[in-house]
């Protein structure tokens, strides 16, 4: 009768008698009702649809506020509420906005009033399961519709009181030895928050080159095991478990994914390895390409640093591709058939070949064989140069002190995946909001 006022009743005894839990003028709730249901385990928790959005009660309706889902519409329509039992995801259909799914509510039903009261708390969700990664096409262009899939890394949910304005704040996760795996970059907004972790190390360490080592922009996903989210705000820590575990789905094993963890770290030794190398002979390079040019030289040391120049560029040709022309420029070097293998052993989590591992050998070989070359030329011709240098009072050589980073217990995804990926954050209780925010 165009009363767009909203209306919830509750009863505890077959209908003889009812509560109203909503009605005209209460706080927090817009619209009218089309909707009503209460969660599965925390019979406190009510989830509301009306036609202007949904809302949520922690205490069985004595207080509301709005819940907004990332990027969801303003003011639409909730017709209907599901909740998934496997993962705790509600799923809300609007009228005319699409099936909008909000990924494991669980943190919720630990929102007690001691924690709302308090100045910071971590909020364990479900078992962090690692879904089996594979890549995709289509065929139908765009006219292929599917949804957005939940986030592939581990989602960690915390309550802040207030928005933290002083000092630094940092979330950490521990492996069970208690190694910091990553430190990833903390929502300092008040109320809930939720960010995501790729679940990765950090990327190998590559030396430059003039192609495109694409498979090395990642790390490798961190092995399955008990690992512990750490929260540091203005001096207070506070911890949470955070199981990691394989896909249910998966044929592969613990095992299998050790040994595929081990070969991929062995590759990154490579990577290391070959940084170093060629750091110290673009050192070279740019130390006796100035001489060469250098108009006060002497025509002597002149010479002999084009001929050594010469010969650190070729060292260099033999580590990485040089032939400029653009990202990929077809040229194959050490470095580009390192960066093959690393995502061949990448592309699946399952135990790696035989073939794989017998690449990692040979690709070892290659790269002693130059490093060798390396360490006869500083021996031999690099000696001499500074002694021909020392004889013209002028410096010799400085060869670059190269700090190569242990990168075996992970870190931060790389620039490249880190913008792809973003962080998800739920904004504060008053119209609990989940933004694109960006890392």
């Amino acid at each position: 009768f165009g009363d767009m006022q909203p209306y919830v009743y509750r009863t505890g005894d077959y209908g003889r008698t009812w509560q109203r839990l909503v009605g005209p003028g209460t706080p927090g709730v817009r619209g009218y009702a089309h909707v009503i249901k209460e969660d599965r385990d925390n019979p406190n928790i009510l989830y509301l649809g009306t036609e202007f959005g949904m809302f949520v009660s922690l205490n069985s309706g004595a207080s509301w506020a709005q819940f907004k889902p990332n990027n969801f519409p303003d003011g639409v329509a909730v017709r209907d509420i599901a909740l998934q039992e496997r993962d705790d995801d509600l799923v809300l259909a609007t009228h005319g906005r699409g099936i909008w799914v909000i990924d494991d509510v669980s943190p919720l039903r630990q929102l007690s009033p001691a924690v709302l009261a308090g100045n910071v708390a971590l909020l364990p969700g479900k078992p962090v399961e690692q879904r089996i990664e594979g890549g995709g096409g289509w065929a139908e262009g765009n006219g292929t519709f599917y949804g957005q899939n939940p986030p592939g890394g581990a989602q960690i949910t915390y309550y802040q009181k207030a928005r933290h304005v002083i000092g630094r704040m940092k979330l950490e996760i521990v492996d069970a030895a208690g190694n910091v795996v990553d430190e990833i970059p903390a929502s300092k907004r008040r109320g809930l928050n939720r960010v995501s972790w790729a679940m990765r190390t950090k990327p190998p360490q590559v030396p430059p080159a003039a192609s495109l080592a694409g498979a090395s922009a990642t790390g490798e996903r961190i092995l399955p095991g008990n690992y512990t989210v750490r929260l540091t705000k203005a001096g207070q820590v506070v911890t949470a478990p955070m199981p990691i575990t394989l896909d249910r789905r998966a044929k592969y094993s613990v095992a299998d994914r050790q040994a595929q963890f081990a070969a991929a770290e062995r590759v990154k030794g490579l990577f290391a390895r070959m940084s170093k190398t060629v750091a110290q002979i673009n050192g070279v390079r740019a130390q006796t390409g100035a001489l060469a040019a250098a108009a006060t030289a002497p025509a002597n040391v002149k010479t002999a640093a084009s001929a050594l120049l010469a010969k650190a560029d070729a060292l260099r040709k033999e580590i990485v591709a040089t032939t400029e022309g653009g990202a990929i420029t077809g040229e194959e070097r050490l470095r580009e058939n390192v960066d093959e293998i690393y995502g061949a052993i990448n592309s699946t989590e399952d135990r790696p070949t035989n073939y794989q591992l017998a690449r990692i050998d040979a690709l070892d070989r290659q790269l002693k064989d130059v490093e060798a070359q390396w360490a006869a030329l500083q021996a031999g011709d690099i000696a001499a140069f500074n002694a021909l240098l020392r004889s013209a009072n002028l410096p010799p050589l400085r060869m670059a002190e190269v700090d190569v980073e242990s990168r075996a217990h992970g870190g931060r995804v790389s620039a490249l995946a880190r913008g792809l990926l973003g962080a998800r954050f739920i904004g504060d209780l008053g119209a609990l909001e989940e933004t694109g925010e960006k890392d």
